[in-house]
């Protein structure tokens, strides 16, 4: 009995330990009306120094993660690669979509909720989704560009008629050449709209040689997207897109080897890339 109660209170420090060092993630149900239920992280630094505001990592799951079960849409994503070790010293907004396409009017009143209630700086607001979620990132940024310092779509597309509010930021769109999921021709087509009216000053575009649609998720895992986006201000360099920070298929074959691989999070994400 006696070893029983150690081991369960070695097992209680530990999940305390790992808390600490990854944070707090909380979830938000029915707090912002008419609009997703949500996770909120909050990293360490946000406690430890008061009087400074953080940025926001907004990240948009794809269709596999729809539901109401919230703890289904941590599968993978941004806050899978924080509790793997990640570092990114950030709030991070984890909404679930129950089913069918974003709405970014939803997306937006989560952020202004953020943006209300917390120490958020809302000239570093970041937009990440990968699939539907790469979509939903599209038809968000499209909508509220002047809300969003920066933006990564992965293997998506837009709803949108008009595209060019995606010019108006620092725009990343990544898309597999062998996406059989998403046809690559669905982002090919708004970086061609942005270019026929030259408005891809802003744009970046990568098409992943040989990458399949679920190999994408990896690209959350890799520490060079969160500091590319931080190199973007609304307030300082609105009109600049860092175009030293390169993400490789070697990056994304790479991103797990510094993280906590041990458990199942990691199957499930390499399982996406099959």
């Amino acid at each position: 009995m006696r070893k029983i109660l150690i081991t369960l209170l070695l097992l209680l420090a530990a999940q305390q330990v790992a808390q600490a060092q990854i944070g707090q993630v909380a979830p938000m149900r029915g707090k912002v009306s008419d609009s997703y239920n949500f996770w909120l992280y909050a990293p360490n630094e946000y406690y430890e120094y008061p009087e400074d505001l953080f940025p926001v990592v907004i990240f948009l799951h794809g269709r596999s993660l729809c539901g109401n079960d919230m703890n289904r849409s941590r599968k993978y994503g941004v806050l899978n690669a924080i509790s793997m070790g990640l570092k990114v010293e950030a709030l991070v907004i984890n909404p679930q979509n129950p089913g069918g396409s974003w709405n970014p009017e939803k997306i937006n009143r989560i952020l202004e909720w953020v943006l209300e209630n917390y120490r958020a700086d809302r000239y570093k607001v970041y937009v990440i989704g990968m699939s539907l979620g790469g979509y939903g990132t599209m038809d968000f940024v499209g909508t509220y560009p002047e809300k969003v310092a920066a933006a990564m779509a992965l293997c998506g597309g837009t709803t949108l008629k008009d595209v060019q509010g995606m010019g108006e930021l620092p725009f990343w769109i990544m898309h597999g050449t062998a996406d059989r999921a998403v046809s690559i021709s669905e982002s090919k087509k708004v970086v061609a709209e942005l270019k026929a009216e030259g408005n891809d000053k802003l744009l970046r575009y990568d098409w992943v040689p040989g990458a399949s649609h679920g190999k994408l998720a990896s690209v959350f895992y890799v520490k060079k997207v969160y500091d590319w986006f931080f190199q973007h201000d609304k307030q300082r360099n609105p009109d600049e897109v860092n175009r030293d920070i390169d993400i490789t298929i070697s990056d994304m074959n790479n991103c797990y080897n510094d993280l906590n691989t041990r458990g199942g999070n990691i199957k499930e994400v390499r399982d996406l890339e099959r």
